[in-house]
């Protein structure tokens, strides 16, 4: 299978660079997997989709301000994109300067942060932050919102609010799970009026959600590794919707990637999941889990495009993108979102 396969045009207007006034205002294209049928919607008609005893599955990751700009004490600038927090005071992290920093390297960040390189982890820096103040503490302090690269403009202070989810609550994330971000109060409450189900997994994304499909063979691409969390308590709310004749419906590919990781590796059965997930979805793949599913629109030759192709069928997810531009949808991050059925 070709990363070619996977590719589509799509006009630069197209892509939305801030969100709606409103989180629920966006729109909803519906893509039935059984017939291939689209419709078009509002994301506050999502309710009358769902069925009472469905069972929403949400990922409760927070996007930390994860990027910081400064120089090396020596000379030169340099950018700092944490990926992970090993502990209080030491992350992992992409580096851009002109040249990598050595061990020892001495940063100042944001005219105020201290931080050390004190090891190298493949591509990746590990740096130590001044003691005085937690990570956390400096990143919400200083740091900038790590918008994803297409979005060009500079971080504003609204995205602290917005490029996050309004349930978040485990920080750790680069990268928000997008396909939450239309969800506000209004639309929670209908939800939980109607008698649908939910339940939260947690999966830390990371900027290789970003990286690009370097192989035109899809199969020797290397997946990036994310840390993902699926509790008993999920296992349990699956288990209990399956057997009363609801479905599961993941939101977003993130919650997708955990409840697959946690069946996949047991064979085919759920059970708690507590690790990194290098989980590659595309055409072919048998999912255990996941009977429906909200996701926003994806990057072309994308992993995620190729995961919700193995979901719903690649003709119809591409037939579904074409409708999409042709009614000027918003894509990608702050764009509009989908509701797809599984191809049988």
């Amino acid at each position: 299978m070709k990363k070619s396969d996977f590719y589509f045009d799509l006009p630069d207007h197209l892509i939305a660079r801030y969100p709606q006034p409103d989180r629920s205002s966006s729109r909803l294209l519906t893509l039935d997997g059984e017939s291939g049928a689209i419709g078009h919607r509002g994301f506050r008609d999502l309710p009358s989709l769902l069925a009472p005893g469905d069972l929403l599955v949400f990922n409760d990751t927070r996007v930390i301000p994860a990027r910081l700009l400064g120089q090396k004490v020596s000379g030169g600038k340099i950018e700092v994109l944490v990926e992970r927090i090993l502990d209080q005071h030491r992350v992992l992290a992409h580096v851009r300067s002109n040249r990598s920093p050595k061990n020892g390297a001495q940063l100042l960040l944001e005219g105020a942060v201290h931080a050390e390189v004190v090891g190298r982890v493949e591509a990746l820096f590990e740096i130590a932050f001044d003691p005085a103040k937690t990570v956390l503490e400096w990143l919400d302090a200083y740091g900038h919102m790590p918008l994803p690269p297409y979005i060009d403009r500079p971080d504003e202070q609204s995205d602290r609010e917005r490029y996050q989810t309004v349930y978040s609550k485990k920080p750790g994330a680069v990268a928000a799970p997008t396909a939450g971000l239309h969800f506000d109060d209004s639309v929670m409450q209908a939800l939980a009026d109607k008698g649908i189900e939910t339940a939260y997994v947690t999966l830390h994304v990371g900027a290789g959600t970003f990286q690009p499909v370097r192989t035109e063979n899809i199969l020797e691409h290397k997946m990036h590794s994310e840390y993902a969390e699926v509790s008993e308590a999920v296992v349990d709310a699956v288990a209990t919707c399956k057997a009363r004749g609801g479905r599961v419906i993941a939101v977003g590919t993130t919650s997708v990637r955990s409840l697959e990781s946690a069946a996949h590796f047991n064979g085919g059965t759920l059970a708690p999941y507590t690790a990194e997930t290098d989980i590659f979805i595309y055409p072919g793949y048998r999912f255990h889990v996941v009977d429906a599913m909200v996701t926003n629109f994806h990057l072309p030759e994308s992993t995620l495009i190729m995961l919700i192709s193995a979901f719903a069928g690649k003709s119809e997810v591409m037939q579904a993108y074409q409708a999409a531009i042709q009614e000027e949808y918003r894509f990608f991050s702050y764009g509009d979102a989908m509701f797809i059925t599984r191809k049988p």
